[in-house]
């Protein structure tokens, strides 16, 4: 197995901002170094992470390791999210850890980590808010402590000094998450995405995939429909550009530079997760939860206008998360693809008003596996 390389925080993103680390890396920090105190007896000023990435780890300081109770050993993280602005920087992240002797690893929720209540996350009712990447980084850490040796089972608890408080400026309470925020991360890595400074540098981005008489761009709000973008539509990575929240001023630029250039642009896609793109309907064009509403009340809009059952319009209303709403749908295939075409042609409508020098604006939704759900399924 090729070993893992450390991953450098000290380089810069490309946006010349520092990164920073997820809730999740700090969780698997945390059990690791519990872990250590709890199996071998050993305190560490820090710890290395694996990422999921399986080229890199990342080593991340320990702020304390403690017995909290007979047999239970309890580790702190400070969280680090780099130059991006997010709720958590600066938190203190927990894991307390003992052996359940059953052979089986399980997750609890400790203070300021919420409980799931809802459906339609990708975390059963009733479970801890620990998304699945955390999860995983977590399990890979304790194989890594055991070395090989047989497991013994272990409880892990989770939880964030202050964490009931900072929950209340996230979705949490209306995706039915209570008692705390999420344990979160897909790459273990913050990318420095949400700052004034971030859309500096979308503008650069945008002008370099704009260059050479480019005959199509994408613009895509997160890493969802990347994969699309590179085989199916066969665009080099330079004229693929991540815009993060900021779809507005992404179109602008897009725009301006095509007027400095006195030319119009074949083709722009724009692709994306519908959470994220479907909040264009109802006039957000800074899609940051902080900045708009959740996106659920556009879909039961546009479900109305398609002639959909009102039980089945309700249940789109009453949904807690976009991915939720794919679940629903997912039960009348030919009316949810039927459903979410007109959806995109809706929000291409709407950039097309911005963008006026793109021949044309085609917008593609997915699934969170990547999965087309309109006019491309």
């Amino acid at each position: 197995m090729k070993a893992r390389r450390c991953y450098d925080l000290a380089v810069l993103a490309p946006n010349g901002l520092r990164r920073g680390y997820t809730t999740g890396t700090c969780a698997a920090a945390a059990v690791k170094a519990a872990l250590g105190w709890l199996l071998h007896g050993l305190r560490k000023p820090s710890v290395a992470v694996s990422l999921p990435d399986s080229d890199y780890f990342l080593t991340l300081p320990i702020q304390s390791v403690s017995w909290s109770a007979p047999g239970v050993a309890h580790a702190e993280v400070v969280k680090d999210g780099g130059d991006d602005p997010d709720n958590t920087h600066g938190a203190t992240l927990f894991a307390s850890v003992s052996i359940n002797a059953r052979g089986i690893l399980r997750f609890f929720a400790g203070q300021g980590v919420g409980t799931v209540t809802k459906p339609g996350l990708r975390i059963a009712v009733g479970e801890p808010a620990i998304n699945p990447m955390p999860r995983r980084m977590i399990r890979q850490a304790i194989d890594e402590m055991l070395k090989g040796h047989a497991d013994p089972g272990f409880d892990v608890r989770l939880g964030c000094l202050g964490g009931e408080t900072i929950a209340r400026k996230t979705f949490n309470p209306r995706l039915g998450i209570v008692g705390g925020l999420s344990i979160l991360g897909t790459t273990g890595i913050v990318e420095p995405m949400s700052l004034a400074a971030w859309m500096a540098s979308i503008e650069v981005y945008i002008r370099v995939a704009l260059s050479d008489h480019a005959p199509a761009i994408a613009l895509m709000p997160g890493k969802i429909g990347r994969e699309y973008a590179l085989s199916v539509l066969d665009l080099p990575d330079a004229r693929i550009v991540q815009i993060a929240n900021f779809v507005g001023p992404s179109l602008e630029f897009v725009q301006q530079t095509l007027c400095e250039a006195g030319r119009h642009l074949k083709t722009l896609w724009l692709l994306s997760h519908p959470g994220k793109l479907v909040k264009v309907l109802d006039g957000h064009w800074d899609t940051h939860s902080s900045k708009s509403t959740m996106a659920m009340s556009a879909v039961a809009r546009m479900a109305v206008e398609h002639g959909m059952p009102r039980a089945r319009v309700t249940q789109i209303e009453q949904a807690n998360t976009m991915e939720n709403v794919v679940t629903i749908l997912s039960d009348d295939p030919l009316r949810a693809r039927q459903l979410w075409c007109e959806i995109e042609r809706r929000i291409a409508a709407l950039i097309r008003e911005r963008v006026p020098r793109a021949d044309r604006i085609a917008v593609r939704l997915f699934d969170m596996q990547g999965l087309p759900l309109g006019a491309s399924a």
